[in-house]
């Protein structure tokens, strides 16, 4: 079993209820152990500002599966959830990220670990850092020193 963190967005249709039924829907998986859940956070879209605010949290889980395979069942959980994608960083219903797969570094035509931005966003790290405070990135940096380089912008939900 490998530890993995993932993303939670969304910003239509419900955006708390959309994370807690997926978080619900991961841990029914015959293969994904739900480990800890961030709480819930308000942040403002990354990309067009004509669409409602965000909700993110961070969630670690675990699993034997191997990362594309994850990548699936994530995928597969945001299309039950509806999610469409008319526009780059555009609204949606359910967005589900790999952040982490263990120490891994990953760079395939479908998945890129760690998520390329995750370093940027303060609603990946500020949650991330709720859940795994001394986490230690597969490149060496330590969480806390990468929290230091964001802005918290965040509204906590719960």
């Amino acid at each position: 079993m490998v530890s993995v963190y993932i993303g939670l967005g969304s910003n239509l249709q419900g955006p708390e209820q959309q994370l807690r039924s997926a978080l619900e829907e991961l841990a029914a998986h015959p293969g994904i152990e739900l480990a800890a859940v961030s709480s819930f956070y308000q942040s403002k879209p990354v990309g067009p500002q004509d669409q409602p605010d965000y909700v993110n949290a961070v969630a670690e889980l675990r699993t034997a599966l191997p990362p594309e395979a994850l990548l699936d069942v994530l995928q597969a959980t945001e299309n039950q959830h509806n999610r469409v994608r008319l526009r780059h960083w555009g609204e949606r219903t359910l967005d589900l990220d790999i952040l982490l797969y263990g120490d891994q570094t990953l760079n395939t035509p479908r998945l890129i670990v760690p998520h390329k931005e995750m370093c940027n966003r303060s609603f990946v790290l500020y949650p991330l850092a709720e859940i795994a405070p001394q986490l230690t990135l597969p490149d060496g940096r330590r969480l806390p020193d990468v929290l230091r380089t964001v802005t918290n912008d965040l509204l906590p939900l719960r």
